[in-house]
């Protein structure tokens, strides 16, 4: 049993399927990161902007007088710094948290200046961090980036209150010198969102694409399979002895290049056999004659029953082209006689039971002699079964009525006709008027009637 994946079919489609999905793959990764990356950027830029505009509306020197104790959030400057900052907010309202950091000496370890309560979109309440209260700003680089420069988180941040992104920009004093950065995160919910969209439209498409890519693989491969199928009924035709068998494959490309040049070997290898073929007819045709030249007997006797074979025919209504090759045929129906002993042969007498036995072995060796040439099962009948009896009384095979073909029980009719008036070794021939006596005595058991009351006619009208 042929396992699917040894279909060449299959395994072009699947081939193709699988790089047009793979495509798809990387269009959607691409398109999903430009989209979304774009988006983010623009995002990202306009935070840092933001951060940056309000780094640049707080008083360093208020924010140094500010103590990093709980006790901070009482100082003068806090509250004004602290105003300052609810004014921001209040001026967008995407901001969830604004907040100002300083570093310390210890590494990733800052401190709180100034920062206010938050609410998240939840309606959860996030109280502020006094003054002076640590913070591990090791968690964000861009927080430390923001020391130096205004920056933004490359990642949306996810926790139990919601999505948000962090911007983050220096201030400076007066001699330019970073003091503190100010941070200020948005609710990032609508980007997280658009994230979303984005990814699930991505796997809608790869979706839809991989059910083009299955139809659409399916119908290409197809067309480039269908023409390697008949290439490959081609060769099962030929195989099988079909030598005229052509392949119809239009176009100009390798696969109908190749489809000529089959056909042209197809030709060649038809042209060979022909000539094997005649070559080896005319052999046994002359095996046949000499055969019959050794005996004055029978000499002349299948030349006879080919003829009246073929006139029977064509009045039966055999097509012509098959009446052509059935008389050839008929020509050779004794050829198994070259393996019968000419003793038997030409012996003046009866032939005893034994003898017989051998005489009807011809019909068989007369088959085996002409096989090579004889692919059709009808005309290799002629040769085996033309000693068949209506009545299934005939040799080698007992075959009776309708199981004996029409062109056998023709050539037995003939054959026993010419056999009947013809001299043999063991007898004297028959007058035509006694032959057609037997025939019609014998007709319904011996012979097909049908084939004698034809034979009569033919013999009526030509006088016989």
């Amino acid at each position: 049993m042929k396992k699917p994946l040894h279909s060449f079919h299959l395994r072009v489609t699947l081939g193709m399927v699988a790089s047009m999905v793979v495509l798809s793959i990387i269009n959607n990764i691409l398109d999903y990161h430009l989209t979304f990356k774009s988006h983010f950027e623009n995002e990202r830029v306009s935070l840092e902007n933001l951060a940056k505009n309000a780094a640049l509306m707080i008083n360093a020197e208020e924010l140094k007088q500010i103590p990093l104790d709980k006790n901070g959030i009482d100082a003068p400057a806090y509250q004004i710094i602290s105003q300052q900052l609810k004014r921001i907010k209040a001026t967008n309202p995407q901001i969830e948290d604004i907040y100002i950091l300083t570093p310390t000496g210890t590494k990733n370890i800052w401190k709180f200046i100034v920062d206010l309560d938050e609410t998240k979109p939840n309606g959860t309440k996030i109280p502020a961090s006094a003054p002076g209260t640590d913070y591990d700003a090791g968690r964000f680089s861009q927080m430390i980036s923001g020391l130096n420069e205004p920056s933004a988180d490359d990642k949306l941040e996810t926790d139990e209150y919601g999505t948000t992104l962090s911007g983050y920009a220096p201030i400076r004093d007066e001699v330019g010198k970073p003091l503190a950065i100010l941070g200020i995160d948005i609710d990032a919910a609508n980007i997280h969102a658009m994230k979303k969209e984005i990814l699930k439209g991505s796997v809608i498409f790869l979706m839809i694409a991989i059910v083009l890519a299955i139809i659409l693989g399916a119908l290409i491969s197809g067309r480039v399979v269908q023409p390697i199928k008949q290439l490959k009924r081609g060769v099962d035709y030929i195989k099988d002895g079909h030598w005229s068998h052509k392949v119809n494959i239009s176009g100009k490309d390798e696969i109908a290049q190749l489809a000529s040049s089959f056909n042209k070997m197809a030709e060649g290898l038809a042209h060979s056999q022909q000539l094997l073929r005649s070559y080896f007819f005319d052999s046994v045709k002359s095996m046949a004659m000499l055969l019959e030249a050794k005996d004055r007997y029978t000499s002349g006797h299948s030349q006879s029953t080919a003829d009246y074979s073929e006139k029977i025919a064509l009045r039966m209504g055999v097509d012509p082209t098959v009446v052509k090759y059935f008389k050839s045929i008929v020509l050779l129906h004794d050829i198994g006689k070259v393996g019968v002993k000419d003793t038997l042969l030409q012996k003046p007498g009866k032939l005893d039971e034994k003898e017989f036995e051998l005489m009807k072995q011809h019909p068989l060796l007369g088959e085996q002699i002409l096989m090579p040439i004889l692919e059709d099962p009808l005309m290799r009948s002629v040769i085996r079964n033309h000693h068949e009896r209506h009545d299934g009384q005939g040799y080698p095979d007992g075959l009776s009525e309708d199981k004996i073909p029409l062109l056998v029980s023709i050539v037995t009719v003939a054959d026993s006709y010419d056999a009947m008036t013809s001299n043999r070794s063991y007898r004297q021939a028959m007058s035509k008027e006694a032959a057609i006596e037997q025939l019609v005595k014998n007709k319904g058991t011996q012979f097909n009637p049908k084939v004698v009351d034809i034979f009569l006619e033919i013999l009526k009208e030509e006088g016989r």
